[in-house]
């Protein structure tokens, strides 16, 4: 395989770790715990798993003797930065204890587990890929864990592999996916710990004990580069308005991240379209008259962020999606006999009144990308529906409507862009690289101490490396009852934008200026190599999130 320079360079970083990894390592109990709402229902769907306490690993003079492990690996869901290295993290950690344990990745994600598909991870391969970005060490893949048969299937390959401890690597849904297997194991005796780590662009799995999720800040960090990028470019021509959409399905964490990056003239807040029970054409509106009060300054010009999950905080919209879910998930097989031609109007004469109307009003092409498959969450695939054409169509639109009637005088014209791929396997930042191997190493040391059912934690990380501070949380700890598919079901709380919070308080707090003043900032590339403060500088977000 033909390196670039900047892989042969990257090679040889050595990722800083807390203090309390370099050595000998103990596990201190903290509080119990109980999840974040539905508690009952909670503990009555995880009675072995539930209620345990939080720990954290401090320093040890103290060796002991561990016996040799056998730990699989698998890589749940979408890429993101530094997964590799949290693979190299669990690595270490239990070569750390054992010279002679072994590391198994299974292939392509949960399915190669239920598959029996596997690759025993050596020194050798491991060095490969330290510090690099993408999944394609083992590959990832959306299988679902959820039924007793696939447990079953797994614990086959786990026994004859003589694996006592499993790590996913995943965001809410697949640690959700490894709770409910932690419980099943537990429950029969299978002897098998599971341990999650916390992963997702999206920055939505996250609380005290979860600062963040891996791969967050890496992402924006190559998204920033890019809308910076662009800003230049549209500073330079001073002709178009760029609408860019981001990825973010359930939350505006990387929109809100972006904008505090990079300065655009208007960012769009999912949780803040919801709270103020904005309709689409209320955001139109706003979009629309920001672009005249430039015009106003001839600024034909200027930049627009769109969260990807933005339609489903329209209040009526998300009113619409959850009867289209439902309705979808117990008719699918009717639904799909129809003529793709005749969807449209099926669909509209089986919904409520007010739904009905607006899924007719909606464009064609918006309205049939409702109606497509769902995720194998029961999940809209919004990042399918082109929010940004719409906006930038129905802006246009406005401004027509204003110009006839002499409220407009300016010159519209739009380009459009979705940014979701090109940041998800991006070389990790020194950020992500430090921090993922600590989390890898981390789930390591939660078995050794003998936990299931925990999600692997480092804090304090806007901290420098040597004072993070390492342990686990229980998994049931993040729970609440959603409805899916069309029933409840357990699953791992989102962490929505929290407008009353210091990274939407702060952006909300300049927006105005932006909008009009033209105040690009363009970060240019991720730097790998330089002073600390640019190079190690954790997140805008969770800078102010802790006060820094």
């Amino acid at each position: 395989m033909t390196k670039s320079a900047l892989q042969i360079a990257r090679a040889s970083y050595s990722p800083k770790v807390p203090v309390a990894l370099k050595e000998n390592v103990k596990a201190v109990d903290g509080k119990y715990t109980q999840s974040v709402a539905d508690q009952e229902d909670i503990k009555k769907e995880f009675p072995n798993t539930y209620g345990m306490p939080i720990v954290t690993f401090e320093k040890s003079n103290e060796k002991k003797d561990f016996p040799a492990i056998n730990v699989g690996v698998i890589l749940s869901g979408g890429q993101a930065p530094g997964g590799h290295n949290v693979i190299a993290g669990i690595f270490d950690g239990i070569k750390a204890v054992n010279k002679d344990s072994c590391l198994y990745g299974f292939i392509l994600g949960p399915g190669g587990l239920i598959d029996h598909k596997y690759m025993e991870l050596t020194g050798d391969i491991i060095d490969e890929y330290r510090n690099t970005g993408g999944f394609d060490m083992i590959g990832s893949g959306r299988t679902k864990l959820e039924t007793h048969e696939q447990f079953d299937k797994g614990l086959e390959i786990l026994k004859e592999l003589n694996i006592s401890a499993l790590v996913i690597i995943g965001g809410d849904d697949s640690n959700t996916n490894a709770c409910v297997l932690a419980e099943y194991y537990k429950s029969i005796n299978a002897g098998v710990q599971v341990i999650g780590c916390p992963k997702t662009i999206d920055g939505d799995l996250k609380n005290e004990q979860i600062e963040t999720s891996f791969g967050f800040d890496t992402a924006c960090k190559v998204y920033s580069e890019v809308i910076g990028n662009i800003q230049r470019d549209c500073n330079s021509a001073r002709k178009y308005w760029h609408f860019i959409k981001l990825m973010g399905r359930s939350a505006s964490h990387i929109a809100l991240e972006c904008a505090l990056q990079t300065h655009p003239n208007i960012c769009i807040i999912s949780e803040e379209v919801e709270a103020n029970d904005m309709s689409l054409d209320d955001i139109v509106n706003q979009i629309a008259t920001i672009v005249a009060k430039r015009a106003e300054n001839g600024n034909n010009f200027g930049t627009v962020l769109i969260p990807e999950g933005l339609i489903e905080f329209i209040p009526a919209m998300k009113r619409l999606i959850a009867e289209l879910n439902d309705f979808l998930a117990a008719n699918e097989a009717e639904f799909k006999m129809i003529r793709k031609s005749e969807q449209r109007a099926y669909i509209i004469k089986k919904l409520t009144k007010e739904n009905s109307e607006l899924y007719a009003s909606l464009p064609e092409g918006v309205a049939r990308q409702l109606t497509l498959d769902r995720d194998p969450h029961g999940n809209v695939q919004v990042s399918l529906i082109e929010t940004e054409k719409l906006l930038a169509e129905m802006v246009g639109n406005r401004l027509m409507e204003w110009t006839a009637e002499g409220k407009f005088k300016g010159k519209f014209s739009s380009q459009v862009h979705f940014f979701g791929y090109e940041g998800r396997c991006a070389a990790p930042s020194n950020y992500d690289a430090d921090y993922c191997y600590s989390l890898g190493y981390t789930a390591s040391c939660l078995i050794s101490s003998g936990k299931t059912g925990y999600m692997s934690s480092v804090r304090n990380t806007t901290a420098p490396a040597e004072e993070w501070i390492t342990g686990g949380i229980p998994i049931t700890m993040m729970m609440n009852m959603e409805r899916r598919h069309g029933e409840m079901k357990p699953v791992i709380q989102k962490a929505l934008v929290k407008l009353d919070g210091a990274p939407f308080r702060t952006y909300a707090a300049n927006r105005d200026n932006w909008a009009i003043a033209t105040d690009y900032v363009y970060p240019g590339p991720i730097q790998y190599f330089g002073p600390t403060e640019v190079c190690d500088e954790p997140s805008k977000t969770l800078q102010l999130e802790q006060g820094k």
